[in-house]
């Protein structure tokens, strides 16, 4: 079917665990798919036959970026749009009933109706910047470990120590250099590493783990963040039994950037400094309160990402 010059053919997304529902306008086509390989390829032929001028699909972190992946490849011009602009649309326009079909023609009408920016996203990037995150963690730590053999070992193996040193911090800088190309190179990922950079305490490399480990930053409720990077006060109950909270489960890679940027933080953040001390003078462990402090980081980086908020301009 080709597209007429009147038509502006927008179709709408609703991503689901197992199942794709895609709504087209004005053409008022729908189908269904399931999200997996075959399923992906089959919505794409009949997309591309149809000649969209833009696929609007809700980010979730998760279940939509093989499908996006599809679409650039492919050359589908797509939108990947905050859920909360969806919700907003639909409570203008007095939408209530919700099931997946409706939810899909729901995001199609947004797309006709906003004609949200198109994204330039490159999901294969994503993946990219985690490996690198990954290889500067591994690089601070054999650094950590000759310096540390700097000090206990004896002055004649020194230079080999110092040498190999002088390799890890290239290696290092080379990842540095890496990870400032790589998102760069997507506004998308550029636009939520400036967001969370603009708090202080969370530098660039902070940044990139956010944005490779967690990519549901903005998607979620704040107990729902602070659950999914393992902050979250757990009570161990049984009975009479009443054990103390305690945190547990959650990505590990988020939780120990961001227990880093918390030290930072405590040194250059009025804010967390102050909460920090608040909770060490009522009697809290120093590393609960640390922890307590790292909470609230994220639930803060969480509503900025999700506003499109800086922290200058955040009342917080």
């Amino acid at each position: 079917m080709n597209k007429t010059e009147a038509q502006n053919i927008n179709a709408g997304v609703d991503t689901g665990k197992d199942f794709l529902d895609i709504h087209v306008r004005p053409l008022d086509e729908y189908f269904k798919v399931s999200n997996d390989k075959k399923g992906i390829s089959e919505a794409i032929k009949r997309l591309k036959k149809l000649n969209p001028d833009r696929v609007v699909i809700e980010a979730t972190g998760r279940y939509e970026v093989a499908f996006i992946t599809a679409c650039a490849t492919a050359n589908i011009p797509f939108s990947v749009v905050n859920p909360v602009h969806i919700k907003r649309f639909a409570g203008a326009i007095g939408r209530k009933a919700k099931t997946d079909k409706l939810d899909a023609a729901l995001i199609a009408h947004f797309s006709e109706v906003i004609q949200p920016p198109l994204s330039e996203l490159k999901p294969e990037n994503m993946q990219q910047v985690a490996d690198v995150v990954a290889r500067r963690s591994q690089l601070l730590e054999m650094q950590t470990r000759e310096k540390n053999r700097l000090q206990i070992m004896p002055t004649n193996v020194h230079p080999s120590i110092k040498a190999l040193l002088l390799v890890l911090k290239k290696q290092i800088q080379k990842m540095d250099d890496e990870l400032a190309k790589l998102i760069e190179s997507c506004p998308e990922f550029k636009a939520k590493s400036d967001l969370v950079q603009s708090m202080p305490g969370i530098g660039k490399v902070s940044a990139a783990a956010l944005i490779s480990y967690l990519p549901e930053l903005g998607l979620m409720s704040s107990k729902e963040v602070a659950a999914l990077v393992g902050v979250a006060p757990i009570s161990k109950e049984s009975g009479r039994y009443k054990g103390k909270q305690v945190i547990q489960g959650g990505r590990h890679q988020v939780r120990t950037v961001l227990f880093m940027a918390m030290m930072s933080a405590m040194q250059c953040n009025a804010k967390f400094k102050s909460t920090y001390e608040r909770l060490v003078a009522a009697g809290k462990p120093k590393k609960v309160a640390i922890i307590a402090c790292v909470r609230k980081m994220i639930v803060i980086l969480n509503s900025m990402v999700r506003d499109g908020v800086m922290w200058e301009e955040k009342t917080v």
